[in-house]
Protein backbone atom coordinates (compact mmCIF):
# COMPACT_ATOMS: atom_id res chain seq x y z
CA UNK A 1 0.00 0.00 0.00
CA UNK A 2 1.31 3.57 -0.96
CA UNK A 3 2.00 5.82 1.95
CA UNK A 4 4.14 9.20 2.71
CA UNK A 5 3.94 12.36 3.82
CA UNK A 6 3.58 15.43 1.89
CA UNK A 7 4.89 18.35 3.89
CA UNK A 8 3.74 22.19 2.75
CA UNK A 9 6.30 24.34 2.06
CA UNK A 10 7.40 27.48 4.12
CA UNK A 11 6.81 30.21 1.10
CA UNK A 12 2.96 31.82 1.12
CA UNK A 13 2.45 33.10 -2.13
CA UNK A 14 3.53 32.27 -5.99
CA UNK A 15 2.23 35.81 -8.06
CA UNK A 16 2.09 34.64 -11.49
CA UNK A 17 1.17 36.59 -14.98
CA UNK A 18 0.89 40.00 -12.70
CA UNK A 19 3.86 42.26 -13.88
CA UNK A 20 6.26 42.92 -11.44
CA UNK A 21 5.70 46.33 -9.97
CA UNK A 22 2.25 45.86 -9.34
CA UNK A 23 3.03 42.66 -7.70
CA UNK A 24 6.15 43.59 -5.48
CA UNK A 25 4.39 47.04 -4.89
CA UNK A 26 1.33 44.36 -3.48
CA UNK A 27 4.03 42.35 -1.35
CA UNK A 28 5.89 44.77 -0.16
CA UNK A 29 2.64 46.88 1.27
CA UNK A 30 1.88 43.24 2.47
CA UNK A 31 4.42 42.49 5.07
CA UNK A 32 5.67 46.13 6.14
CA UNK A 33 8.98 45.77 5.99
CA UNK A 34 11.43 48.73 6.24
CA UNK A 35 14.83 48.10 4.64
CA UNK A 36 15.00 45.86 1.65
CA UNK A 37 18.38 44.86 0.36
CA UNK A 38 18.16 44.01 -3.60
CA UNK A 39 20.36 41.31 -4.99
CA UNK A 40 19.85 41.76 -8.90
CA UNK A 41 21.53 40.21 -12.02
CA UNK A 42 24.44 42.84 -13.20
CA UNK A 43 23.12 42.66 -17.07
CA UNK A 44 19.76 43.38 -15.65
CA UNK A 45 20.99 46.28 -13.59
CA UNK A 46 23.33 48.01 -16.71
CA UNK A 47 21.33 47.10 -19.61
CA UNK A 48 17.81 47.30 -18.45
CA UNK A 49 15.47 49.33 -16.57
CA UNK A 50 13.98 46.47 -14.54
CA UNK A 51 16.35 46.93 -10.95
CA UNK A 52 14.85 51.01 -11.79
CA UNK A 53 11.43 49.54 -11.86
CA UNK A 54 12.58 47.19 -8.39
CA UNK A 55 14.02 50.52 -6.86
CA UNK A 56 11.17 53.23 -7.61
CA UNK A 57 8.51 50.23 -6.38
CA UNK A 58 10.63 50.44 -2.90
CA UNK A 59 11.28 54.00 -2.47
CA UNK A 60 12.21 55.02 0.70
CA UNK A 61 12.20 51.32 1.76
CA UNK A 62 15.55 50.73 0.03
CA UNK A 63 17.97 49.67 1.94
CA UNK A 64 20.62 48.90 -0.73
CA UNK A 65 21.62 47.16 -4.04
CA UNK A 66 24.17 44.33 -5.08
CA UNK A 67 24.53 43.51 -8.59
CA UNK A 68 28.18 41.80 -8.26
CA UNK A 69 27.08 37.90 -7.61
CA UNK A 70 29.45 35.38 -10.25
CA UNK A 71 28.45 32.90 -11.54
CA UNK A 72 27.81 29.37 -9.47
CA UNK A 73 27.41 31.86 -6.17
CA UNK A 74 31.10 32.31 -5.11
CA UNK A 75 31.93 31.99 -1.30
CA UNK A 76 33.20 35.57 -1.13
CA UNK A 77 30.79 37.68 -3.38
CA UNK A 78 28.46 35.59 -0.65
CA UNK A 79 29.81 36.97 2.59
CA UNK A 80 30.28 40.61 0.83
CA UNK A 81 26.66 41.11 0.07
CA UNK A 82 25.82 39.73 3.42
CA UNK A 83 27.86 42.07 4.97
CA UNK A 84 26.59 45.07 3.70
CA UNK A 85 22.98 43.91 4.10
CA UNK A 86 23.82 43.67 8.06
CA UNK A 87 25.18 46.76 7.45
CA UNK A 88 22.21 48.56 6.31
CA UNK A 89 20.11 46.29 8.60
CA UNK A 90 18.49 44.66 6.02
CA UNK A 91 14.97 43.29 7.24
CA UNK A 92 14.13 41.58 3.85
CA UNK A 93 15.65 40.56 0.67
CA UNK A 94 14.36 40.64 -2.92
CA UNK A 95 16.53 38.96 -5.24
CA UNK A 96 15.66 39.65 -9.53
CA UNK A 97 17.84 37.43 -11.76
CA UNK A 98 18.93 34.03 -12.38
CA UNK A 99 19.76 30.62 -10.13
CA UNK A 100 23.30 32.29 -8.95
CA UNK A 101 21.63 35.75 -7.72
CA UNK A 102 18.56 33.45 -5.91
CA UNK A 103 21.40 31.44 -4.21
CA UNK A 104 22.97 34.16 -3.00
CA UNK A 105 19.79 35.25 -1.06
CA UNK A 106 19.58 32.27 0.78
CA UNK A 107 23.09 32.49 1.74
CA UNK A 108 22.91 36.05 2.63
CA UNK A 109 20.18 35.27 5.09
CA UNK A 110 22.31 31.82 6.23
CA UNK A 111 25.28 34.28 7.25
CA UNK A 112 23.35 36.35 9.05
CA UNK A 113 21.57 34.22 10.89
CA UNK A 114 24.75 32.45 12.00
CA UNK A 115 27.25 35.81 12.42
CA UNK A 116 29.22 34.55 9.33
CA UNK A 117 31.44 37.77 7.99
CA UNK A 118 34.34 36.00 5.99
CA UNK A 119 33.87 33.09 3.66
CA UNK A 120 36.11 30.86 5.19
CA UNK A 121 33.50 30.75 8.46
CA UNK A 122 30.97 28.64 5.61
CA UNK A 123 33.14 25.56 6.52
CA UNK A 124 31.31 25.04 9.33
CA UNK A 125 27.63 25.29 7.88
CA UNK A 126 28.32 22.99 4.85
CA UNK A 127 27.17 19.94 4.31
CA UNK A 128 29.36 17.08 3.54
CA UNK A 129 28.87 13.67 1.27
CA UNK A 130 31.27 10.58 1.76
CA UNK A 131 32.03 8.51 -1.49
CA UNK A 132 29.99 6.20 0.00
CA UNK A 133 27.43 8.38 0.07
CA UNK A 134 26.19 9.58 3.73
CA UNK A 135 25.11 13.03 3.77
CA UNK A 136 25.95 14.90 6.79
CA UNK A 137 24.60 18.70 7.39
CA UNK A 138 25.76 20.72 10.23
CA UNK A 139 23.37 22.08 12.64
CA UNK A 140 22.87 25.83 11.68
CA UNK A 141 21.09 28.44 13.09
CA UNK A 142 17.55 30.03 10.83
CA UNK A 143 17.91 32.69 8.49
CA UNK A 144 17.77 35.94 10.01
CA UNK A 145 15.31 37.23 7.68
CA UNK A 146 13.30 35.96 4.53
CA UNK A 147 12.99 36.41 0.80
CA UNK A 148 11.04 37.77 -2.18
CA UNK A 149 12.65 36.44 -5.41
CA UNK A 150 11.89 37.68 -9.30
CA UNK A 151 13.41 35.00 -11.11
CA UNK A 152 14.56 35.71 -15.14
CA UNK A 153 15.37 32.23 -15.55
CA UNK A 154 13.71 28.47 -15.31
CA UNK A 155 16.06 26.56 -13.19
CA UNK A 156 13.50 26.89 -10.25
CA UNK A 157 16.01 27.48 -7.09
CA UNK A 158 13.86 30.19 -5.84
CA UNK A 159 10.88 27.75 -4.81
CA UNK A 160 13.76 25.00 -2.82
CA UNK A 161 15.14 25.49 0.42
CA UNK A 162 18.72 24.33 -0.63
CA UNK A 163 21.85 26.23 -2.09
CA UNK A 164 24.30 25.80 -3.78
CA UNK A 165 27.46 27.62 -3.14
CA UNK A 166 31.08 27.79 -4.93
CA UNK A 167 34.26 27.76 -2.92
CA UNK A 168 36.22 28.99 -5.49
CA UNK A 169 39.66 28.21 -3.55
CA UNK A 170 38.81 24.26 -4.38
CA UNK A 171 36.40 24.81 -7.25
CA UNK A 172 34.03 23.04 -4.87
CA UNK A 173 30.00 23.66 -5.29
CA UNK A 174 28.86 22.95 -1.62
CA UNK A 175 25.17 22.40 -0.37
CA UNK A 176 23.35 24.64 2.32
CA UNK A 177 20.32 24.30 3.92
CA UNK A 178 17.55 25.58 6.26
CA UNK A 179 13.80 25.45 5.67
CA UNK A 180 13.41 29.27 5.83
CA UNK A 181 16.13 29.53 3.34
CA UNK A 182 13.32 29.35 0.83
CA UNK A 183 11.54 32.70 -0.28
CA UNK A 184 8.50 33.70 1.42
CA UNK A 185 7.08 34.72 -2.39
CA UNK A 186 7.91 34.24 -5.76
CA UNK A 187 6.75 36.73 -8.56
CA UNK A 188 6.79 34.90 -12.12
CA UNK A 189 6.45 37.91 -14.44
CA UNK A 190 6.94 36.64 -18.03
CA UNK A 191 7.94 40.15 -19.31
CA UNK A 192 10.69 40.26 -17.07
CA UNK A 193 12.41 37.28 -18.76
CA UNK A 194 12.49 39.05 -21.94
CA UNK A 195 15.35 40.63 -21.16
CA UNK A 196 17.10 37.03 -20.16
CA UNK A 197 19.32 35.73 -23.16
CA UNK A 198 17.77 33.34 -25.16
CA UNK A 199 20.96 30.16 -24.87
CA UNK A 200 20.27 30.93 -21.23
CA UNK A 201 16.03 31.07 -20.96
CA UNK A 202 16.18 27.54 -22.67
CA UNK A 203 18.84 25.71 -21.24
CA UNK A 204 17.45 26.05 -17.75
CA UNK A 205 14.25 24.89 -19.43
CA UNK A 206 15.98 22.13 -19.67
CA UNK A 207 17.15 22.19 -16.00
CA UNK A 208 13.33 22.28 -15.14
CA UNK A 209 12.52 19.08 -17.73
CA UNK A 210 15.51 17.41 -16.13
CA UNK A 211 14.03 18.28 -12.02
CA UNK A 212 10.50 16.45 -13.59
CA UNK A 213 12.23 13.95 -15.73
CA UNK A 214 14.36 12.70 -12.38
CA UNK A 215 11.25 12.74 -10.11
CA UNK A 216 9.40 10.37 -12.13
CA UNK A 217 12.19 8.36 -11.96
CA UNK A 218 13.35 8.56 -8.81
CA UNK A 219 13.75 5.42 -5.86
CA UNK A 220 11.28 8.07 -3.97
CA UNK A 221 8.52 9.65 -5.52
CA UNK A 222 5.46 10.54 -4.49
CA UNK A 223 1.54 10.77 -6.44
CA UNK A 224 2.20 14.69 -6.00
CA UNK A 225 5.37 14.87 -7.47
CA UNK A 226 4.36 12.32 -10.38
CA UNK A 227 1.74 14.55 -11.35
CA UNK A 228 3.20 17.80 -10.88
CA UNK A 229 6.07 16.71 -13.10
CA UNK A 230 4.41 15.03 -15.82
CA UNK A 231 2.15 18.67 -16.22
CA UNK A 232 5.39 20.36 -16.00
CA UNK A 233 6.74 18.08 -18.81
CA UNK A 234 3.60 18.96 -20.69
CA UNK A 235 3.74 22.73 -20.08
CA UNK A 236 7.90 23.26 -20.70
CA UNK A 237 7.91 21.02 -24.04
CA UNK A 238 5.21 23.26 -25.73
CA UNK A 239 6.48 26.55 -24.17
CA UNK A 240 10.69 26.12 -24.55
CA UNK A 241 9.87 25.70 -28.55
CA UNK A 242 7.12 28.54 -28.56
CA UNK A 243 9.95 30.71 -26.76
CA UNK A 244 12.27 29.58 -29.46
CA UNK A 245 10.04 30.31 -32.35
CA UNK A 246 8.38 34.07 -31.01
CA UNK A 247 10.53 35.30 -28.33
CA UNK A 248 8.30 38.03 -27.67
CA UNK A 249 5.37 35.31 -26.69
CA UNK A 250 4.67 36.13 -22.85
CA UNK A 251 1.82 33.53 -22.92
CA UNK A 252 4.57 30.73 -23.91
CA UNK A 253 7.31 32.19 -21.63
CA UNK A 254 4.77 31.88 -18.84
CA UNK A 255 3.63 28.65 -19.28
CA UNK A 256 7.52 27.48 -19.08
CA UNK A 257 8.02 29.37 -15.68
CA UNK A 258 4.92 28.00 -14.65
CA UNK A 259 6.08 24.33 -15.98
CA UNK A 260 9.45 25.43 -13.99
CA UNK A 261 7.19 25.93 -10.41
CA UNK A 262 5.66 22.64 -11.17
CA UNK A 263 8.89 20.91 -11.88
CA UNK A 264 10.20 21.15 -8.13
CA UNK A 265 7.11 20.20 -6.26
CA UNK A 266 8.99 16.90 -5.43
CA UNK A 267 12.01 18.37 -4.31
CA UNK A 268 10.12 20.30 -1.95
CA UNK A 269 8.98 17.06 -0.84
CA UNK A 270 11.83 15.33 -0.63
CA UNK A 271 11.88 13.28 -3.54
CA UNK A 272 15.69 12.22 -4.70
CA UNK A 273 17.04 13.44 -7.66
CA UNK A 274 18.95 11.27 -9.51
CA UNK A 275 23.05 11.12 -11.73
CA UNK A 276 21.83 14.28 -13.80
CA UNK A 277 22.26 16.85 -11.21
CA UNK A 278 24.50 15.02 -9.38
CA UNK A 279 27.45 15.58 -11.93
CA UNK A 280 25.46 18.81 -12.85
CA UNK A 281 26.72 19.92 -9.60
CA UNK A 282 30.50 18.51 -10.19
CA UNK A 283 30.65 20.41 -13.80
CA UNK A 284 29.40 23.35 -12.26
CA UNK A 285 31.68 23.63 -9.54
CA UNK A 286 34.71 22.57 -11.03
CA UNK A 287 34.12 22.97 -14.47
CA UNK A 288 31.86 26.18 -14.97
CA UNK A 289 29.14 24.84 -17.15
CA UNK A 290 26.06 26.75 -16.73
CA UNK A 291 23.06 24.87 -15.07
CA UNK A 292 21.24 24.29 -17.72
CA UNK A 293 24.00 23.27 -20.31
CA UNK A 294 24.68 20.53 -17.44
CA UNK A 295 21.24 19.43 -17.91
CA UNK A 296 21.63 19.28 -21.70
CA UNK A 297 24.49 17.09 -22.35
CA UNK A 298 24.34 15.20 -19.06
CA UNK A 299 19.95 13.77 -18.75
CA UNK A 300 20.14 11.77 -22.10
CA UNK A 301 23.02 9.84 -21.18
CA UNK A 302 21.68 9.43 -17.74
CA UNK A 303 18.26 8.38 -18.98
CA UNK A 304 19.83 5.85 -21.21
CA UNK A 305 21.87 4.37 -18.08
CA UNK A 306 18.66 4.12 -15.82
CA UNK A 307 16.42 2.75 -18.64
CA UNK A 308 17.06 -0.72 -17.21
CA UNK A 309 15.41 0.16 -14.29
CA UNK A 310 13.09 2.77 -14.84
CA UNK A 311 11.46 1.75 -18.44
CA UNK A 312 7.77 1.74 -17.62
CA UNK A 313 8.29 5.25 -15.85
CA UNK A 314 9.96 6.73 -19.38
CA UNK A 315 7.71 5.83 -21.26
CA UNK A 316 5.23 8.05 -19.30
CA UNK A 317 8.30 10.76 -19.88
CA UNK A 318 7.71 10.42 -23.70
CA UNK A 319 4.00 10.46 -23.51
CA UNK A 320 3.93 14.05 -21.28
CA UNK A 321 6.76 15.21 -23.94
CA UNK A 322 4.22 14.30 -26.72
CA UNK A 323 6.01 11.10 -28.44
CA UNK A 324 4.95 8.13 -26.35
CA UNK A 325 6.30 5.84 -29.17
CA UNK A 326 10.38 6.93 -28.91
CA UNK A 327 12.69 6.36 -25.78
CA UNK A 328 12.38 9.44 -23.64
CA UNK A 329 16.74 9.87 -24.07
CA UNK A 330 15.79 10.72 -27.31
CA UNK A 331 13.17 12.57 -27.63
CA UNK A 332 15.15 14.83 -24.58
CA UNK A 333 18.05 14.66 -27.48
CA UNK A 334 15.49 15.95 -30.16
CA UNK A 335 14.23 18.78 -28.08
CA UNK A 336 17.82 19.83 -27.09
CA UNK A 337 18.81 20.18 -30.79
CA UNK A 338 15.31 21.66 -32.03
CA UNK A 339 16.87 24.74 -29.06
CA UNK A 340 19.71 25.27 -30.63
CA UNK A 341 21.47 24.25 -27.17
CA UNK A 342 25.21 22.49 -26.65
CA UNK A 343 24.49 18.21 -26.51
CA UNK A 344 28.52 17.04 -25.47
CA UNK A 345 30.45 18.27 -23.16
CA UNK A 346 33.42 19.61 -25.49
CA UNK A 347 30.48 22.32 -26.66
CA UNK A 348 29.67 23.21 -22.89
CA UNK A 349 33.26 24.04 -22.54
CA UNK A 350 34.76 20.97 -20.25
CA UNK A 351 38.37 19.98 -21.53
CA UNK A 352 39.55 16.60 -21.34
CA UNK A 353 41.96 16.85 -18.50
CA UNK A 354 38.90 18.02 -16.34
CA UNK A 355 37.02 14.58 -16.60
CA UNK A 356 38.67 12.45 -13.88
CA UNK A 357 38.59 15.49 -11.15
CA UNK A 358 34.78 15.14 -12.46
CA UNK A 359 33.68 12.07 -12.01
CA UNK A 360 35.71 11.68 -8.48
CA UNK A 361 34.25 14.92 -7.50
CA UNK A 362 30.83 13.71 -8.07
CA UNK A 363 31.16 10.51 -6.24
CA UNK A 364 30.76 13.42 -3.03
CA UNK A 365 27.53 14.44 -4.24
CA UNK A 366 24.35 12.96 -2.66
CA UNK A 367 22.31 12.74 -5.81
CA UNK A 368 24.66 10.48 -7.44
CA UNK A 369 24.31 8.30 -4.58
CA UNK A 370 20.08 8.34 -5.01
CA UNK A 371 20.40 7.63 -8.98
CA UNK A 372 18.35 4.40 -9.36
CA UNK A 373 21.08 2.26 -11.13
CA UNK A 374 23.46 2.24 -8.40
CA UNK A 375 26.41 3.97 -9.21
CA UNK A 376 29.74 2.04 -7.73
CA UNK A 377 32.61 4.54 -8.31
CA UNK A 378 34.11 7.01 -9.85
CA UNK A 379 34.58 4.97 -13.11
CA UNK A 380 30.72 4.60 -13.66
CA UNK A 381 30.54 8.27 -13.94
CA UNK A 382 33.48 8.40 -15.89
CA UNK A 383 31.43 6.14 -18.50
CA UNK A 384 28.89 8.28 -18.07
CA UNK A 385 30.75 11.21 -18.81
CA UNK A 386 32.62 9.82 -21.86
CA UNK A 387 29.30 8.95 -23.18
CA UNK A 388 28.57 12.33 -23.06
CA UNK A 389 31.88 14.04 -24.02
Amino acid sequence: MIHGIHRTAPMERVIYGIPLADALGEEIGRLQHRAVYVLASSTLDRRTDVVETVRRVLGSRLAGVCAKIGSHTPRADVVAAANEARAAAADLLVTVGGGSVTDAAKMVALCLGNDITAPEQLDSLRATTTPEGRTERPAVRPPSLRSIAVPTTLSAGEFTAFAGCTDTARQNKESYAHPLMMPLAVILDPAVTLHTPEWLFLSTGIRAIDHAVEDICSINPTPISDGMALQALRLLSAGLPGVKANPGDLEARLNCQLGAWLSIIGAQNGVHKGASHGIGHVLGGTAGVPHGYTSCVMLPHVLRFNEPVTANRQTWISEALGQRDKMAADVVVALIAALGLPGTLRAAGVKAEQLDAIAAGSMHDRWVHTNPMKIDGPATVRALLDAAW
